[in-house]
């Protein structure tokens, strides 16, 4: 076991420098002076010269990108080229709204997905399962910046029960969670129910009735393990497509998270900013596929007793 986690943290680094130099290529190739967006109205030609001196953007594109990664094994993100700030100060303002944001929006699809799928796929053909495949449809096609307009004209404006913007107390996590959640919640749902049905109908399940073994332990301790194989696949992909799709929530309940600095970076073309932004996504969605990846060798079997095997033969 301990050899499958090694082997999953060594790949992480390949995934994360891959990201890194491709972004960093796309940024380097894109049009536009960096000089520009630091010097402004003020900028001249002997300005200009003597910034990009100064920052090593007159140096070969591997020199640059090399400097950039030795500056990031020690924590340095650089400065940003609109406020002057370092970029760290940001990142510490930003990345814990939106890891607020995605943990609470997970963890709210997690809860209501599993067991809706679950409840359906007991009974395929009840109307619960019917309106439980329709609230996925609507989930999936609905757009998640209409549903957060909508409950910010209802919760926010008509009724005044949650605050429209920020993410001052408890109450403000409760709309824009929801916004973030309901696609992937369908996703899930779709899902654990599709698995569940195809683990009902296994073998081990028919032999655990013939035995007497009663419906609730059939369902819950026999085939609910072996169905949650796929949707913990699901879960770990959700998890880091909801760190790169939470510009959404953030820009229409103004939260000051990754995805608006992001955003906002590549429009001022704030390269620092873009690349720590992206230096830190990259990082956590290696780091939540890598967690995926041990969640499924726990409730897998077939992964422990492969890695057993192996250290017995070895």
């Amino acid at each position: 076991m301990h050899r499958y986690i090694i082997k999953r943290v060594l790949l992480m680094i390949p995934v994360v420098l891959g990201v890194l130099f491709i972004v960093f290529s796309i940024l380097y190739l894109s049009p536009g002076d960096a000089t520009t967006t630091i010097l402004g109205t003020s900028w001249t030609p002997e300005g200009a010269a003597e910034i990009r001196s100064h920052l090593g953007l007159d140096d070969p594109f591997f020199v640059q990108f090399f400097r950039y990664l030795a500056r990031l094994l020690q924590g340095d993100l650089g400065a940003s080229y609109v406020t002057g700030l370092p970029v760290i100060q940001q990142v510490k303002i930003s990345f814990p709204n939106t890891a607020i944001l995605v943990a609470v929006s997970i963890t709210l699809a997690v809860l209501v997905s599993i067991p809706i799928g679950t409840r359906a796929a007991i009974k395929p053909n009840s109307l619960f399962s019917a309106i439980s495949t329709a609230f996925a449809l609507v989930g999936i096609s609905a757009p998640g910046f209409w549903i957060g307009l909508l409950l910010v004209l209802l919760f926010s404006l008509k009724l005044g029960w949650l605050p429209a913007a920020g993410l001052g107390s408890w109450k403000a996590v409760i709309m824009p969670s929801i916004v973030l959640s309901l696609s992937y919640m369908a996703g899930l749902s779709r899902m654990m129910r599709s698995s569940m049905i195809e683990a009902m109908r296994m073998d081990y399940i028919r032999t655990a009735r013939a035995k007497g073994v009663k419906s609730h332990d059939v369902t819950h301790t026999h085939a609910l393990k072996n169905a949650l194989l796929p949707t913990i696949t699901l879960i770990g992909s959700y998890t880091g497509e909801m760190l790169g799709g939470a510009v959404i929530c953030e820009t229409v309940f103004a939260i000051p998270g990754m995805g608006r600095l992001m955003v906002e970076s590549v429009l001022s073309r704030d390269i620092p900013c873009v690349l720590a932004a992206v230096t830190i996504m990259a990082i956590c969605v290696a780091g939540m596929s890598l967690i995926t990846d041990l969640a499924y060798a726990f409730f897998d079997p077939r992964i422990k007793a492969q890695y057993a095997r192996e250290r017995a033969v070895g």
